[in-house]
């Protein structure tokens, strides 16, 4: 009885084992429904989500969705954006430009060292332009009178022998006819000395008379040309004084003529005015030199001196420069600016500078440090940089770009900074070429 009961319990409890081991697999089937279910409803709530967003705009997500990019898992990590310009740099500096021989001779590419200088030191100083006293002529008439006809105004360009005013003058009329009188004197007295040698040589007259007439007669032609040197003098031409044999062909009119060629820079002469020997009335002046006078302080003493190029800038040409040299400095020093005179003689041919006018004297000298100067030809800009470009060493044809820093122009030669090594080599002539074909080659931004 016993061993039957315990049959029982086997039979009893091996359905329950059963179940049990039936059951065991059916819980993963129920999970995975539950994920998928909650996958489903998640995928629900997003499409959800983006339609709000379209409809309310990203303003009032604009703190959701960064939220949920932020906490999304991803299989990969994002792309920094900072990397990509350094990739985007990558190919710029590994850049380079490679020409066929032929290429190259057509593009007329050519190359020049950098040059090593010494560096220049500038001392700047304020001017005035000023005429040269050595080419200004005070013009003064050599006989009093009226002035009867002015014939140029202020400021204008006059010939060396052009007319500048007329006079009515009675001196000149009483030099003319004394003149005539003295010429009158001095044909009766050559009468005098053929008859007076006439008669010696018939004894009629004795030796001492044919002296003492051909005295009188030497004196008198000593006296005609004075004269006549006079009316020279008093303006009357050559051709008139010759012509000069009645007192009808006297004349009373002195023209007064311009002494040089250059500009009236002065003017005393007013019609109906009486004019003096001597009295100023006009002033010539020749302008194709002029005189810039500026302060030298004294500490700039032992670099200008005599000899010394001095460049001239002024507002009126603000694109221009001028070039002079100094003539004088002046011994003195002024006690109270502690400044002496100094003077730049500058041509000005075209008359750019006018009198009176302000300038800027600059004063280049060299200084002990020692700069690179390239062409300026051989800097090219691209973009917010410059650049050049140096020839290859290893493959010919090839040309290579380069960052540098460049300073102030030295007149056709620019200053490198940084970039370029004395004696390194870099294109002159073609680097437009160059900066062109490296652009047109460079992968396009989209």
């Amino acid at each position: 009885m016993e061993v039957q009961s315990d049959v029982r319990e086997e039979r009893t409890i091996e359905p329950q084992s059963a179940m049990v081991r039936e059951a065991v697999p059916a819980r993963p089937q129920r999970h995975r429904l539950l994920r998928g279910l909650a996958w489903s409803v998640g995928a629900l709530g997003l499409i959800a989500l983006g339609a709000l967003g379209a409809t309310l705009g990203p303003r009032y997500l604009g703190g959701v969705l960064p939220a949920l990019v932020a906490t999304a898992p991803t299989s990969a990590p994002a792309e920094s954006p900072a990397a990509e310009p350094a990739a985007a740099s990558a190919p710029a500096a590994a850049a380079e430009v490679v020409l066929a021989p032929e290429a190259v001779t057509r593009a007329g590419i050519t190359t020049a060292p950098a040059e090593v200088l010494a560096s220049q030191a500038t001392i700047q100083l304020p001017g005035t332009v000023m005429a040269d006293a050595y080419r200004e002529v005070k013009v003064v008439p050599i006989v009093g009178g009226i002035v009867t006809k002015v014939h140029v105004e202020l400021g204008t360009t006059v010939k060396r022998g052009a007319p500048l005013v007329t006079l009515f003058s009675t001196e000149l009329a009483e030099a003319q006819t004394k003149y005539l009188s003295m010429q009158a004197m001095l044909t009766a007295d050559r009468q005098k000395l053929q008859r007076t040698q006439q008669l010696v040589e018939i004894g009629a007259a004795s030796r001492q008379e044919l002296e003492d007439v051909t005295a009188v007669h030497a004196s008198r032609a000593t006296e005609v040309e004075a004269a006549r040197q006079r009316l020279l003098l008093l303006g009357l031409s050559r051709a008139h004084v010759e012509a000069l044999k009645s007192p009808a062909q006297v004349v009373s009119d002195v023209i007064v003529p311009a002494p040089i060629t250059g500009v009236i820079t002065g003017r005393t002469a007013n019609l109906g005015q009486v004019a003096s020997m001597g009295q100023e009335l006009f002033v010539v002046t020749d302008l194709s030199q002029v005189w810039v006078i500026g302060d030298l302080y004294e500490q700039d003493f032992q670099t200008v001196h005599v000899g010394s190029e001095a460049a001239l800038t002024t507002p009126a040409y603000p694109n221009l420069t001028l070039s002079g040299r100094v003539s004088y400095i002046d011994p003195r020093v002024d006690p109270q600016s502690r400044t002496a005179k100094v003077r730049v003689e500058v041509p000005n041919t075209e008359g750019r500078l006018r009198l009176g006018m302000y300038v800027t004297l600059a004063f280049t000298t060299p200084g002990r440090e020692r700069i690179v100067v390239i062409p300026r030809a051989a800097v090219q800009t691209m973009g917010e940089r410059q650049v050049v470009f140096v020839p290859a060493p290893d493959e010919e044809g090839k040309f290579l770009p380069r960052p540098v820093e460049v300073g102030p122009l030295r007149g056709d030669r620019v200053i490198i900074r940084s970039g370029v090594q004395p004696g390194e080599v870099v294109v002159t002539e073609g680097s437009f070429f160059l900066r062109a074909e490296l652009l047109r080659n460079a992968p396009s931004s989209s």
